[in-house]
């Protein structure tokens, strides 16, 4: 098995929710250079919520703004109910190579939240990661209304600013991230995703490398778009 030495720094890319997330999912499965670790921070083209591959379509409409029309997509990841309206997203593939991609789920998200705290950290935010694991409730979540274990906090108000959601198989591991920017002080958004790489990079130990976009095949990707946009994956649970 090839060794993993660069972590590939994708450009912006600003799309539709079920584009974002079939790229993601595209980029865990088809990555033409599947040896190397990837990362991306991506924008929405509008108004945009995703939600946990496991979640039940009723509770999302329910605790959905009342009133307000959304971009709205399942996750091929898992987790609660995400607002991208305002935050920072981004996405990382850690390939099946790498030692972290054997890790404990628990670990590969308290190493990525380290990276992202100390980049917040360098930039003057007062940031830390959560230290304590509430008890264990049943059912759906809300992303951001409570700190989980190991997500980020602003150490000012207690509140949740980062929290992510997995998925592993046989390709790899892909874990989708979410900084809410309401809950930070003033950022430099392209100084903290230089930070957050650089940190990344030395976390898994490997060279940022900015790369192009990779080559996709369009119809594959076409075809999970429209399959996330259907209703049967939208209601698939």
């Amino acid at each position: 098995m090839a060794s993993v030495s660069q972590l590939h720094v994708l450009p912006v890319r600003t799309a539709g929710a079920a584009e974002n997330m079939a790229l993601d999912f595209l980029l865990l499965q088809r990555y033409p250079q599947p040896e190397a670790a990837r990362f991306r921070h991506y924008e929405w083209r509008t108004q945009a919520f995703t939600f946990g591959l496991s979640q039940a379509m009723d509770y999302i409409r329910a605790n959905l703004p009342p009133g307000e029309t959304f971009d709205l997509c399942r996750r091929p990841t898992g987790g609660g109910l995400v607002d991208h309206r305002n935050d920072w997203t981004y996405g990382i593939v850690i390939p099946r190579a790498h030692a972290l991609f054997d890790a404990p789920a628990t670990q590969a998200y308290r190493e990525v939240h380290a990276a992202l705290a100390a980049a917040m950290q360098a930039l003057g935010q007062p940031v830390a990661l959560q230290d304590k694991r509430h008890p264990t409730e049943e059912g759906p979540t809300i992303c951001f209304e409570r700190p989980e274990l190991y997500d980020v906090i602003n150490t000012a108000t207690g509140g949740k600013i980062a929290g992510a959601a997995m998925k592993r198989n046989k390709h790899g591991l892909l874990l989708q991230g979410s900084i809410e920017k309401s809950r930070v002080g003033a950022v430099d958004w392209e100084r903290f995703q230089e930070e957050f790489v650089r940190e990344l990079g030395r976390t898994l130990g490997l060279e940022p490398t900015p790369t192009p976009w990779p080559e996709l095949n369009e119809a594959e990707v076409e075809g999970l778009v429209e399959q996330y946009s259907s209703p049967e994956w939208m209601e698939n649970r």
